[in-house]
């Protein structure tokens, strides 16, 4: 009876988290400028809404130029990744860097571009309570 009323309570909490309202990405964003790596320059901001769970994932693109390090990181309502992750692809569709390694979440990805050209940038969720974000692209060049 005990464990069953600590899940009821667990569960009513992450219903909460997820549904107290509107996704606010852009607060999001404003909030992950400032949590850009040393040295980097910010590009854009990209909105991270999984409409509470009914997106599998999110699509951008970006042209990246070669010889430029990129960075991508993310911002969340809690205080990790959220199960959030940014996973980058070239022109090809070919997986290039992620922010989930060895089943681990980290918040950004840096990028060495060795060929310019249209790069896409997926959000996905795996186990996300919010399925809401903020993201930043950036760059430096060598």
């Amino acid at each position: 009876m005990k464990s069953f009323l600590i899940s009821t309570l667990l569960a009513c909490l992450f219903n909460n988290i997820s549904t107290s309202g509107p996704c606010n990405s852009e607060e999001l964003c404003s909030k992950c400028i400032p949590k850009l790596t040393s040295g980097f320059n910010f590009i854009k901001t990209y909105k991270i809404d999984g409409a509470g769970g009914t997106k599998d994932k999110i699509e951008y693109s970006y042209v990246f130029t070669k010889d430029t390090q990129y960075f991508i990181n993310i911002c969340t309502p809690l205080t990790n990744t959220d199960g959030i992750i940014v996973s980058l692809f070239d022109s090809s569709r070919n997986k290039v860097a992620t922010s989930k390694v060895d089943n681990k979440f980290i918040s950004g990805i840096a990028y060495q571009c060795n060929s310019s050209g249209i790069y896409y940038i997926q959000y996905t969720f795996d186990g996300s309570i919010s399925y809401c974000g903020g993201s930043v692209l950036a760059f430096k060049r060598k």
